[in-house]
């Protein structure tokens, strides 16, 4: 691909007005689940829409599944039964399921786009048929088949009234992500399009605006000139099982950085929107990346966990890499000097999902030597993305006892002690939900993707050579040199306090 700067392309901008509760309710849906046989639909994507069929939260909906498998309704139900007892998070009761089932069916992908016309209007008649019904087409297909699902869905005439949500990764680089922003711009407009990142549909992730935006304590000190620098760190323990094949053209970067990590990232370091709605947040998202400093390589370390050549799929000299670690740059007038650093990989030692901010620490001339202040590092604010999500604000306090002795302490908090626990939706659920709704805030524009490809160039291009490391530990030694002076926050010294049984 040519590295020079891509034609500028004005997209339009996503609805600005998601449906508010305080509004009419919304539409009844179909919803057209492509590869819904896969390990993703069954893992997140029918478990998610059991529940929420069962829920007060969703319209009336009524579910097409296709793919490449020939199955039959009654079929395609057994395999949507297995996934939502097998991995449902929301366990239904027999009448629940009895309830959902109705409203599952199945076509074969192989039977062309008059048969999924055929049912998608079947699907409207059921659920009234006057003309209101809206159509959700779910793309839970390699990025390779997006295209020919597209197109379908052209010839099938299941266009109007229709939103589509895309999966990652949204092209390989930035010639591919604009040719493909193109092609389906020439089916959908940008306010049809949900580019799904399921990070972002955490509890977690959303509760960092709520910290920003909503508190007086936090947003002044939010900057270059009180905050020394973020982490950004998901390391996985799960290895590529039967997705190396898939895996080897792709690699950590392109995997989960760009799909994940940086949109992470565009929560932690926006500025303020001018209002919590789609539009505003997008286009904040959007200046973030836009003031992103080209990636350089020697900002960069690259590994590869030692077997991974030997996994079918993977070539012997493969230079895929399996982790990833850089340092990122935010070129404006808030952040200017101050790192941002992201690691991902697989078969690491943890499985964590951390948000670290460090503050800058303070003068501590007043204090005798052997005090221990300064001796744990800065102050942090460490936001944990896991389902059971939690924070903690790290300080330095007296010991008790003669003498100023200093230690590090905390305040934590997690959703695990709220009342409104079992109200936390799944990543997957809230996206779906959002896209009925037409919320575009927590999704990915075509502007925003480009701009981060676009910044890749010179690591795509030439990426520094893989470095091996053993499965179980923290990757490559040389991530210790990229962080220098500083330090990663994993492993932790002091594990997370847990809630006590009362």
């Amino acid at each position: 691909m040519t590295t020079g700067t891509p034609q500028t392309i004005a997209y339009p901008a996503p609805d600005a007005h998601p449906y508010r509760r305080d509004e009419a309710p919304l539409d009844p849906f179909v919803i057209v689940l492509f590869g819904a046989t896969g390990d993703l639909a069954k893992r997140k994507l029918i478990p998610g829409m059991a529940y929420l069929d069962q829920s007060e939260l969703a319209p009336h909906i009524q579910v097409i599944g296709t793919s490449l498998e020939d199955l039959t309704d009654d079929e395609f139900r057994a395999v949507a039964k297995e996934a939502v007892e097998k991995y449902g998070t929301h366990k239904l009761t027999d009448e629940q399921w009895d309830n959902f089932a109705k409203i599952l069916t199945y076509v074969p992908q192989g039977a062309g786009p008059q048969a999924l016309a055929t049912a998608v209007a079947e699907a409207e008649k059921q659920l009234g048929g006057n003309g209101n019904v809206q159509r959700l087409h779910y793309l839970s297909v390699p990025p390779k088949a997006a295209r020919a699902v597209i197109t379908m869905l052209r010839e099938a005439n299941l266009v109007e009234r229709s939103r589509v949500v895309m999966e990652k990764p949204f092209g390989t680089d930035l010639a591919s992500a604009v040719a493909l922003n193109h092609f389906v711009h020439e089916t959908f407009k940008e306010r049809q399009i949900f580019r799904i990142d399921h990070f972002l549909g955490k509890e977690a992730a959303q509760n960092i605006l709520a910290f920003r935006f909503a508190n007086g304590l936090f947003e002044p000190i939010w900057n270059r000139n009180f905050i020394d620098h973020i982490q950004i760190d998901i390391p996985e323990t799960l290895g590529l099982d039967e997705r190396a094949n898939f895996y080897e053209s792709t690699g950590a970067y392109k995997d989960m950085v760009v799909t994940h990590l940086f949109q992470v990232m565009a929560f932690v370091v926006m500025e303020p929107p001018t209002a919590l709605e789609p539009r505003a947040i997008s286009e904040e998202k959007n200046k973030v990346f836009r003031s992103m400093l080209p990636i350089k390589c020697a900002d960069v370390v690259r590994g590869q966990f030692a077997g991974y050549r030997e996994l079918d799929g993977v070539a012997r000299d493969s230079d895929t890499e399996t982790f990833i670690a850089l340092k990122v740059g935010i070129d404006n007038w808030r952040w200017a000097g101050v790192p941002v650093y992201l690691r991902t990989g697989k078969q690491l030692a943890e499985g964590m999902r951390i948000i670290s901010i460090a503050f800058k620490e303070a003068p501590r001339t007043m204090f005798p030597a052997g005090s221990g202040v300064g001796s744990q590092g800065p102050d942090h604010l460490t936001f944990d993305l896991a389902d059971a999500s939690k924070v903690s604000l790290s300080f330095y306090g007296k010991k008790p006892g003669p003498g100023m002795k200093l230690e590090k302490l905390s305040m934590q908090f997690s959703t695990q002690e709220t009342e409104q626990v079992g109200d936390v939706l799944e990543a997957y659920e809230r996206l779906i939900l959002d896209a009925m709704r037409g919320d575009h805030t927590l999704f990915t524009t075509a502007e925003g993707i480009e701009s981060l490809w676009e910044r890749s160039v010179e690591l795509i291009e030439d990426p520094p050579p893989v470095k091996q490391y053993q499965p179980g530990t923290w990757g490559p030694n040389s991530i210790h040199q990229l962080i220098a002076p500083n330090a990663w926050r994993l492993p932790f010294e002091r594990a997370w306090r847990e809630k006590k049984a009362r």
